[in-house]
């Protein structure tokens, strides 16, 4: 198991520094000045450039990178060109709401998926089995952004259960407030996502179904749902779990819309309004941290491999 994850290990630091390198790289390419953005279209060009050498802009790429990766490092993120704060303090604070938020979609995700995967293969080719798989086509085709409309249409203007936008924070309204103040938005990430989940759930299922081992204890008097989650269910998670693994990502990535549509001060809005005002390194700092969670989260689901199935670390070594 040791040498198991020290590869893993090896992978993910490797992962990480590539990553480093072709987000400082984009970002670099890309258009735009954020001395320019700061100073306004009518500055003179002498004062831009003596704001983007304040900002440090006008150095080599090499030694802003090098300089960047150990700020990271270290724990010093460096200081908004339009915050003028330190993006560690904006980023930690605006942490606190997207990673419940990914969290919160990714249960019901989860919940969702698992149920509707689990129920429609038990009724295979049956009315329950077609209607689930209709259902989930349907979740398929829908864009996060317009059901997330249609849920504050509903709930916030005509039923007026939830609100429409906005967190009260989670010392004014308390965990409780805070969870239903999410509630939508979570929602409105985690419906696509289960109706991709509840497909492969099903299809890993009915293909487990179908092994030696289930007819052994069917014939042994071992019922139909103790068989599902007793022996089926964890043998067919392996492909549940890299499909969840991928979903994390496209979670944290869609928070960036949602966030939006909802208003919520969220680490997704706050790369958009810095986008918006060329805030570079507020960007690339976000940008890696989500691409560093989505990493862990994959070797986290390398590890669960090898505790579900001893055979992937086997084959491993």
């Amino acid at each position: 198991m040791s040498l198991f994850l020290f590869k893993r290990l090896i992978t993910l630091i490797a992962t990480l520094v590539g990553t480093s390198v072709v987000v400082f790289l984009v970002l670099e390419i890309l258009p735009g000045n954020a001395a320019q953005i700061l100073m306004g279209p009518d500055a003179s060009p002498e004062a831009v450039a003596t704001l983007a050498q304040k900002l440090g802009l006008d150095r080599p790429a090499a030694g802003r990178y090098w300089e960047w990766v150990t700020g990271m490092l270290h724990g010093d993120l460096g200081l908004s060109y339009a915050y003028s704060s330190p993006v560690s303090e904006l980023v930690l604070e605006r942490m606190t709401l997207t990673v419940p938020l990914a969290l919160m979609a990714m249960t019901l995700t989860t919940v969702l998926a698992l149920a509707a995967g689990i129920y429609a293969a038990a009724r295979h080719n049956k009315a329950g089995d077609v209607g689930i798989m209709g259902l989930t086509q349907v979740g398929i085709a829908i864009p996060n952004f317009w059901f997330a409309i249609l849920l504050i249409l509903l709930f916030s203007v005509q039923l007026k259960w939830l609100s429409a936008g906005g967190f009260p924070g989670w010392e004014d309204e308390g965990i409780l407030g805070g969870l239903r103040a999410l509630l939508l938005p979570a929602l409105s990430l985690a419906v696509v996502q289960a109706a991709i989940l509840a497909r492969i759930t099903r299809s890993a299922v009915l293909e487990v179904l179908r092994e030696d081992f289930v007819r052994t204890a069917r014939a042994k008097g071992v019922s139909q749902r103790a068989t599902l989650w007793g022996h089926v269910l964890r043998n067919a998670m392996i492909p549940v779990i890299t499909v969840m693994g991928l979903q994390f990502a496209e979670l944290l990535a869609g928070t960036i819309v949602v966030e939006t549509v909802f208003s919520l001060p969220g680490v997704g809005r706050l790369i958009f309004q810095s986008i918006l005002n060329r805030d570079v390194i507020v960007v690339r700092n976000c940008v890696m941290l989500l691409a560093t969670m989505v990493v862990l989260v994959n070797f986290v689901v390398d590890v669960l491999y090898a505790a579900i199935d001893p055979r992937v670390k086997a084959s491993d070594i």
